[in-house]
């Protein structure tokens, strides 16, 4: 066998690439460096969330790998500025009542769902966190449904869609009525039913509190009415959602 040299990374003290003094500031990352036989170096990431800051660990694990320099990395982490729909801040929102700050992101696990969750409360811990969902795939609803029940539950206000199909048929207890249901049954939230993604537009004036903190999330179509949202910054909407 090839002898093969393993580089770990992490938060752990052992750790052979680590990130220590890890902090937040809004949509912002903060940490030291460290890289095996180098200096630490101060990090500025322009992502949240502690998941972003263990991709940059293993971003800066292969560039040591490959004979990158400590200084090279750490202005490469800096410059990186993410990829499309990962947390994607949009701009502040407009409606009658007051503003709030649009988030759009790709998440559709419940994993994703939590580490977005997680870096949304990290960044701006005084906002109330609302969240519209469009799950995608039935499949994956039905697989993970206690998964998405319990981490939708957590969050200040909930508006969920109809699952985006992707080609599937529907299934029994696997659509929006029955994840709405389900956390609604846990006691914390009355969430807010529509059915497609564009129909938000009516029912968010009608949700929004000054101040909040807006996630679009799923891996359907739901970010073109992110887009249109960022486009219309100053949008006024009215609607009631559907009872589940």
């Amino acid at each position: 066998e090839m002898p093969r040299h393993v580089l770990s990374y992490g938060f752990a003290e052992g750790a052979d690439v680590r990130a220590i003094d890890v902090s937040q500031d809004a949509g912002r990352m903060r940490f030291t460096l460290l890289l095996p036989d180098a200096e630490p170096q101060p990090v500025e990431l322009s992502l949240p969330g502690r998941h972003n800051v263990q991709n940059a660990l293993a971003a800066a694990a292969v560039g040591w790998q490959l004979g990158a320099d400590a200084e090279a990395i750490r202005r490469a982490l800096a410059g990186f500025e993410g990829i499309g729909r990962r947390f994607n801040q949009l701009g502040e929102l407009q409606f009658e009542g007051g503003k709030a700050l649009l988030v759009d992101d790709y998440g559709h696990h419940p994993r994703e769902l939590a580490a977005v969750f997680a870096a949304a409360r990290g960044g701006w811990p005084d906002r109330r966190l609302v969240v519209a969902f469009q799950p995608h795939r039935y499949s994956r609803t039905h697989d993970l449904f206690e998964d998405f029940v319990q981490v939708l539950a957590e969050v200040d206000a909930l508006l969920l869609c109809e699952v985006y199909a992707a080609g599937e048929s529907p299934m029994a207890g696997a659509d929006g009525k029955s994840l709405a249901r389900a956390v609604r049954a846990r006691g914390r939230l009355d969430p807010v039913l529509v059915g497609r993604a564009d129909e938000l537009i009516d029912v968010l004036p009608d949700v929004l509190q000054d101040g909040d903190l807006l996630l679009l999330l799923g891996a359907g179509d739901i970010g073109q009415t992110a887009r249109r949202l960022a486009a219309h910054p100053d949008f006024v909407g009215h609607g009631q959602g559907g009872a589940a």
